[in-house]
């Protein structure tokens, strides 16, 4: 749900609401935010407000998250992080001689 800012014509306050988009925005100062001791019923303007920021929850978000395997290897090989080929040979298994 949205927050909308507020100010107060009748008194000066500045005050938030959360209402959903469709709610018809406020008229009235709200008795319980109101700012004089004696509620007034001041009339109230929707500020503009600068908004809310793009949060992202959970572990992280990287660039190389969801690359190709191709391009993953290509960028091993330009960076030089690539495993030299290990080669084994076969030897022949040694002779156990009996005596």
């Amino acid at each position: 749900m949205p927050t909308y800012e507020y100010a107060c014509e009748k008194c000066g306050h500045e005050f938030e609401a959360s209402q959903s988009m469709s709610a018809a925005p406020l008229k009235t100062c709200p008795e319980e935010v109101c700012a004089r001791k004696k509620w007034g019923r001041g009339r109230v303007k929707k500020q503009i407000s600068h908004g809310a920021g793009l949060l992202f929850k959970g572990s992280g978000f990287y660039i190389t998250d969801y690359r190709s395997d191709n391009y993953q290897q290509s960028a091993k090989k330009a960076s030089g992080e690539t495993k030299p080929a290990v080669k084994t040979e076969a030897k022949p298994a040694a002779k156990v001689e009996k005596k």
